[in-house]
């Protein structure tokens, strides 16, 4: 038995290392995978695409804010991992009193890689996570940071039109981007109407393929937001998922800032 600490403070005791994991949140999902594991882990949400031979081949416990408690109950897991932000308190709460859960919380590049070495010191992999992190350290230290950046929207969602504001992960990989998040004077995923967005000036309208799915019709009503500015559909897990698919996201986001 050891005990850890997660990163909202909790301390969290579990036979180590877990050999029943399961992961409430995609981007940890797929971290897991990348740090060698496999068998261990039983059980992951309807949003865990990656890798693909985990999403069709095991137990799905629901979605990251509709958890079935019962599918979880079944898997007899020695160790949940959540996220803070990802997941519902309540749901995670139920969770905590009869299985040990290890939540995260992540908001900005440094904390990501702390999660990633704190994942991978849970469940037997301390090396490799520190390997990854090296890795992506190396991969962002690319970015061409010293341009002038971009002012820049990011769109998650559309009727209601939502943004992300300066408080979020993906503000904080727009900028290491180059882009300038012209609502980071708000928090978190704020509406916005027309007038707001032509009054932020931006020079582009970053368009997500999540949550909300924006898709190749939607760039003249986004663009008609904001003036007829430049409008683009863009990878949004390349700017929120916080896991090892950081590694790739370094050469997609210097590729995405080389076209504006």
């Amino acid at each position: 038995m050891r005990q850890f600490t997660d990163m909202m403070g909790r301390p969290v005791r579990f036979p180590f290392p877990p050999k029943r994991i399961v992961s409430l949140v995609p981007s940890q999902t797929e971290l897991l995978a990348d740090l060698g594991l496999d068998a261990e882990v039983v059980g992951i949400t309807k949003f865990c695409v990656h890798p693909e031979k985990w999403y069709r081949n095991k137990t799905r416990v629901g979605g990251t804010k509709q958890l079935h408690l019962d599918r979880i109950r079944a898997l007899e897991p020695g160790l949940i991992i959540g996220n803070k932000e990802e997941n519902v308190k309540e749901q995670v709460e139920a969770l905590a009193e009869e299985f040990p859960v290890w939540m995260s919380d992540v908001s900005d590049f440094e904390t990501a890689l702390s999660m990633i070495e704190a994942v991978a010191e849970l469940v037997g992999r301390a090396d490799k996570g520190l390997e990854l992190c090296a890795s992506i350290r190396q991969a962002f230290s690319s970015l061409r940071q010293n341009e002038q950046p971009v002012r820049a929207a990011y769109f998650i969602w559309r009727q209601p039109w939502m943004v992300a504001g300066g408080d979020t992960f993906i503000s904080n990989m727009m900028a290491l981007a180059g882009f300038e998040n012209v609502f980071s004077h708000l928090a978190r995923y704020p509406e916005v109407g027309a007038a707001e967005v032509k009054a932020a000036q931006p020079e582009v309208l970053l368009l997500s393929s999540e949550p909300y799915p924006f898709k190749e019709k939607h760039l003249d009503e986004a663009r008609a937001l904001a003036g007829k500015c430049r409008t683009m559909l863009v990878d949004g897990e390349m700017f929120s998922w916080y896991g090892s698919r950081m590694l790739k996201a370094a050469g997609y986001l210097a590729n995405l800032r080389s076209q504006c």
